[in-house]
């Protein structure tokens, strides 16, 4: 049995915020670069529901450093 999406969500939640931060994290370190190196370490996170969760919750920490 699949979980639902709200489910997937709640169990997923604190790893997907981890893994934001460390994607993150990175940017500083590999500044121009980091755009290109994040999408491809997005690419290649599975399933794609996941991947989707770490790149919502990147946008999310860019528009907290913007305001």
């Amino acid at each position: 049995m699949s979980l639902s999406r709200a489910d997937f969500h709640e169990q997923h939640l604190f790893s997907v915020q981890a893994e934001a931060q460390r994607l993150f994290a990175q940017k500083t370190v590999r500044q121009g670069a980091w755009l290109s190196w994040v999408a491809s370490q997005i690419y290649q996170m599975r399933p794609a529901e996941y991947a989707s969760m770490v790149r919502r919750e990147l946008q999310r920490l860019q528009e907290a450093v913007e305001h």
